[in-house]
């Protein structure tokens, strides 16, 4: 695999950045909250993430333009997803830093159109893939200006380029990967690729409860996926000795009450949370580890009665010794709710990207800086 062209690599292929207009494509697609009748941003940790990137082209006298998308247009412009909120933060923390409209507002951007690429790079000297976080999509911002126009990885990509391939390639062992959520099917590829790779796989969160069922156990009413139940024994037949799954469930019975149980529910139930067996067991599997990467919640996180379990897998990532990479999406939220976001090495800025790259070991959005077929 060839190297990706870095900042540096596109300076001297510049003959210097001094009055270059440089495209920056990053991930603002940040957070809104519009119930005061003004739209807010609730978190600006992905613009911030993107500033080493933009004051080293502004240092170095480059004029910025950056470009994102923002929540899911219908290909129009949709007022409800303007820029204008990022762009005014944007303002206060890089000023004469432009930003593009919602790239999303033109079909073009999701179908890859060569009029759409030709539009976003008029009048550019060079190109920036800065948006780790939508690089697994081939979108024209991603995959479309390396093809016209020299190009470069930023630094938040090379960091989560290099932290996430690292995780893959050549981890420090005991590696520990931690998976939740509520559906195996989601991540049926980066179990299996992550099977090969790890020392122990735990899994918490709804998808335990397809497991179960390929144990043969009673779920009660749980959240499941019968069409996954055989993949899932197949899974368990082949690796299960590297498997933790949980031996504990905190949930509601048919009456609607808070109940605890073992892996067996009853008639009726159904589980929202690991225990607290299960939790202190995991942990001690976290703090045993020198490498931990974690993707998922332990359960329904947001709802007090069932946060537990997540809140206790975090603090066993805040605490153990190991280096900890936390891959974006609701584990990084849980991780922020609980005060713990700076606890971690590297909370990724991409959750279905950084699964992608651990499943594939690359990305369109790589492959294009690279200048690979995409």
């Amino acid at each position: 695999m060839s190297e990706i062209p870095t900042l540096e690599d596109l300076e001297q292929r510049l003959g210097g950045l001094s009055g270059k207009r440089i495209l920056v494509r990053t991930d603002f697609n940040v957070p809104l909250d519009d119930s005061s009748g003004e739209t807010v941003i609730t978190d600006d940790f992905r613009i911030r993430a993107a500033l080493p990137t933009i004051e080293w082209l502004t240092d170095r006298d480059a004029q910025v333009v950056t470009a994102s998308h923002l929540g899911r247009p219908k290909g129009s412009p949709d007022p409800a997803f303007s820029m204008e909120p990022v762009r005014e933060r944007l303002h206060e923390l890089a000023p004469g830093v432009e930003l593009m409209e919602n790239l999303r507002f033109d079909p073009g951007e999701t179908s890859n159109s060569p009029e759409f690429v030709a539009s976003l790079i008029e009048g550019v000297d060079g190109y920036v893939n800065d948006a780790f976080g939508a690089s697994h999509r081939a979108h024209a911002s991603i995959v479309g200006p390396p093809q016209h126009v020299p190009s470069a990885m930023g630094r938040l990509l090379q960091r989560e380029v290099e932290v996430l391939l690292g995780l893959r390639n050549s981890p420090k062992r005991p590696f520990v990967a931690v998976l939740g959520g509520a559906k195996i099917s989601d991540k049926l590829g980066v179990v299996e690729a992550l099977l090969e790779v790890v020392d122990s796989l735990v899994i918490g969160g709804a998808m335990c409860f397809t497991f179960f069922a390929a144990r043969g156990g009673s779920i009660g009413d749980s959240l499941f996926e019968p069409d996954q139940v055989e993949t899932c024994a197949r899974i368990l037949d082949a690796h299960g000795s590297k498997i933790h799954l949980p031996s504990d469930i905190i949930g509601v019975d048919a009456d609607g009450n808070v109940a605890t149980w073992g892996t067996d529910l009853p008639d009726g139930a159904k589980g929202f949370d690991i225990g607290p067996g299960s939790a202190a067991e995991f942990s001690d599997v976290l703090m045993e580890a020198r490498t931990v990467f974690w993707n998922g919640p332990m359960g329904m996180f947001e709802d007090d009665r069932f946060a537990a379990g997540t809140r206790t897998v975090a603090e066993a990532m805040a605490a153990t010794k190991a280096f900890t990479v936390v891959g974006g999406g609701d584990s990084a939220a849980a991780l922020a709710q609980f005060g713990l976001d700076d606890d971690v090495d590297h909370v990724s800025t991409g959750g279905g990207a950084s699964l992608e790259l651990l499943e594939n070991g690359d990305l369109p959005g790589l492959a294009a800086l690279r200048g690979d077929d995409t």
